[in-house]
């Protein structure tokens, strides 16, 4: 048997495997959450076909405020309400997207980075 001193304390090498090689049985379980709720391959395309319309009714929006908000809020967020027109600018993505929820709670709306390309994900 190795002991191995630490500061202050002696640790028993054999009690530490026999500490790490702890044989429970878990079983891996693999799959979906509710198997029973499954989308169609036309349901699916569906949804994408909505957010994409969704999206393309935002961006003229986007596009028309993007070089004025650009000089001052550079690297902020603008949440898009497309049916008025509506938009709330916040340099935190959530705080904007909540400014958009308090005013129209049961409507969804879009977020725009304030940059050139109005992306709003950062790597």
């Amino acid at each position: 048997m190795t002991n191995y001193a630490y500061p202050n304390q002696e640790v028993n090498f054999v009690l530490l495997l026999t500490m790490s090689n702890n044989n429970s049985e878990r079983v891996v379980r693999r799959g979906r959450v509710f198997p029973e709720i499954q989308s169609t391959e036309e349901e699916k395309a569906k949804h994408r076909a909505r957010q994409l319309e969704f999206y393309h009714r935002c961006w003229p929006i986007f596009q028309s405020l993007q070089p004025r908000l650009m000089k001052h809020y550079y690297g902020w967020y603008i949440a898009i309400k497309p049916d008025s027109g509506d938009y709330f600018i916040d340099p935190d993505q959530e705080v904007a997207s909540k400014k958009a929820r308090a005013k129209y709670p049961d409507k969804i709306h879009h977020i725009f980075g304030i940059n050139e390309t109005g992306v709003s994900g950062r790597i």
